[in-house]
């Protein structure tokens, strides 16, 4: 405790009281106010705040009951000690009561005792002080913390509105297209690829994957056909979550963030649901954290209870996810990825499906394919001809091509030059031929 910074005001008529105080306090290296008059010591206790205020009890013009009653309402975390020459118990009453004293010192006092009293009563200030700084420091965290969740929700509902309007737009659209399923797929699916945390590719190959499970079991074509658009679309909803959510790989998270995380297919299904055409679809990416085993996430379901495209789905995602976290060869990342989906099987899986899967082989899991009408390429990889599928912004969101804009060899060097002084390359989107 730096003594120095604590102020201590002493109240007595008695001059020769209040030089004994003011020496003993001193000594200690307190910083040290006194006044003979409360009036004149009401007025500074006004303009400065004080750790501890020792004051007489009889004094003219105003008693220390009064004194103090007045000093509580002007500085009420300082720590007020009576000290008087006088027995009356009614008069330390009002004291106490009036003016809510923390400490009482009889004269003539002890040196230590007096001592003791004030260095309690600094602690329990300071102490309090303390408190009071906490709890602003907490106050301005929730609140800010309030304002962060509020964006956030604002956010998302913002995405969740945009992509609901372009669905809304699209199924109005299409409402007398045959191939309604697929535009609506290869729009969305352009989303999830254009997006530089989500992996195209992969929702390519759990598509691939789910399509030969599919036809293993002999499914009819319309299930073949929705289990692979469920593979293209599970990561859907994660585009109106927080990016913090799925920048980082999942094993970073925080278990607040690993639940906030399994409500992305609840959210897809939001997202979907004015697309009443993708109605199936949307059920297989809401269900596929689902476990055989009935231990799964949203609902418990268990076994044939659980939509047997949200079973498809699952196994196809973590048999990808599987082969990922492999840092072998190609072939040994297979293996790795159906072993690790086989110890499950009866547990997360249905045994079945896992059956469909090994039957498979390797080669057909792989097999790769275009459900989007775009491809994502950098700038050194672009080719003269090529046409611009998306307006193309730079990172502070300045328009550099617009949509449609078909590239020349001066358009090519230019963008190259501006990728080399980017820490990424672009994410171009280019039509396919």
């Amino acid at each position: 405790m730096d003594k120095s910074a604590v102020h201590i005001l002493c109240v007595d008529d008695d001059e020769i009281v209040l030089r004994s105080l003011s020496r003993l306090l001193k000594g200690q290296q307190y910083h040290v106010a006194t006044f003979v008059d409360p009036l004149t010591a009401l007025e500074q206790v006004k303009q400065h705040e004080f750790a501890v205020i020792i004051s007489d009890m009889r004094m003219p013009k105003m008693d220390g009951a009064e004194f103090f009653n007045q000093a509580k309402k002007l500085a009420p975390d300082s720590q007020r000690i009576l000290v008087t020459g006088f027995s009356d118990i009614d008069t330390t009453l009002s004291a106490i009561n009036k003016g809510q004293i923390h400490g009482f010192i009889q004269k003539p006092w002890q040196n230590n005792l007096l001592l003791s009293t004030v260095t309690d009563s600094i602690e329990k200030y300071q102490l309090k002080k303390h408190n009071q700084a906490l709890q602003q420091q907490i106050n301005a965290q929730n609140i800010a913390l309030k304002e962060l969740n509020n964006s956030l929700e604002l956010r998302v509902e913002k995405r969740t509105k945009q992509i609901k309007q372009v669905l809304k737009q699209l199924e109005i659209a299409n409402a007398s297209e045959k191939n309604e399923h697929r535009s609506t797929v290869e729009l969305l699916y352009n989303f999830i690829n254009a997006n530089p945390y989500l992996d195209g590719t992969k929702a390519e190959n759990i598509a691939n994957t789910c399509t030969q499970i599919a036809k293993q079991l002999q499914l009819p074509q319309k299930n073949i056909d929705m289990a692979a658009m469920a593979g293209y679309l599970a990561q859907i909803g994660l585009l109106a979550m927080d990016p913090q959510l799925y920048e980082h790989p999942f094993h970073d998270l925080s278990e607040q963030q690993r639940k906030r995380y399994y409500t992305h297919p609840s959210t897809a299904q939001l997202m979907l649901m004015p697309a009443t055409h993708l109605h199936d679809v949307s059920d297989a990416i809401y269900h596929q954290y689902e476990h055989y085993n009935g231990n799964g996430l949203p609902k418990g379901l268990k076994g044939n209870d659980i939509p047997l495209s949200a079973m498809i789905l699952a196994l196809s995602r973590d048999y990808w996810d599987a082969y990922e976290q492999c840092q072998q060869t190609d072939a040994e990342k297979h293996q790795h990825a159906l072993d690790t989906v086989t110890q499950f099987s009866g547990a997360y899986y249905h045994p079945k499906l896992v059956r469909a899967l090994t039957q498979c082989k390797i080669k057909c899991i792989k097999q790769q394919s275009k459900v989007g009408s775009m491809q994502i390429i950098s700038a050194q990889q672009l080719a003269v001809n090529m046409v611009l599928g998306h307006a193309l912004h730079s990172h502070n969101g300045i328009m550099l091509l617009p949509k449609g804009h078909l590239f020349s060899v001066k358009s090519i060097e230019k963008l190259q030059q501006l990728e080399a002084k980017k820490p990424s390359p672009f994410r171009i989107m280019i039509k396919s031929s």
